[in-house]
């Protein structure tokens, strides 16, 4: 029964991970690159105070149900998926935290009314670290799925 709930939990947890970050991918973000550079950091600095204290605890989260629900099935096939959805949440994990977060706070430092002239426009590769977490979460809630039918 606790396993039926927790994999409940996590198909949700992990699909508001994978939505949020495709939502931005797909939506946000382009319109973030269409800005002039004041009104870039301004809407960053606006979007970061939602998204910064919650996706954090909602990719952890996942991950945690992940390594438990791991732990608790008897299904081999949705033990490995279990596993593999737990790394690809890592990976986002990790690519936030050492490059999206880095370059967050840069930006966030900013004046949106004193740009400096040396300023180097971070969306670029922001947005190419954005997306491959978005890939990994997409593939932790696809494995997540194929976990809870392979489980049955």
């Amino acid at each position: 029964m606790i396993a039926h709930i927790l994999t409940a939990v996590v198909l949700v947890s992990s699909g508001i991970a994978a939505g949020v970050l495709f939502t931005h991918a797909v939506g946000v973000w382009p319109a973030l690159q269409a800005m002039t550079p004041d009104r870039y950091v301004a809407a960053h600095k606006l979007l970061g105070r939602a998204y910064d204290p919650m996706m954090p605890i909602i990719v952890s989260t996942s991950l945690v149900l992940d390594v438990i629900l791991f732990a608790l099935s008897e299904n081999a096939t949705a033990r490995f998926l279990h596993a593999t959805s737990a790394i690809f949440l890592a990976g986002v994990g990790v690519v936030s935290q050492t490059r999206n977060v880095p370059i967050n706070r840069r930006v966030k430092s900013l004046d949106p009314d004193a740009i400096p002239a040396d300023w180097e426009d971070p969306r670029g590769i922001w947005g190419k670290w954005n997306l491959l977490r978005t890939t990994f979460a997409v593939l932790a809630l696809v494995g997540n799925a194929a976990a809870a039918v392979a489980a049955g």
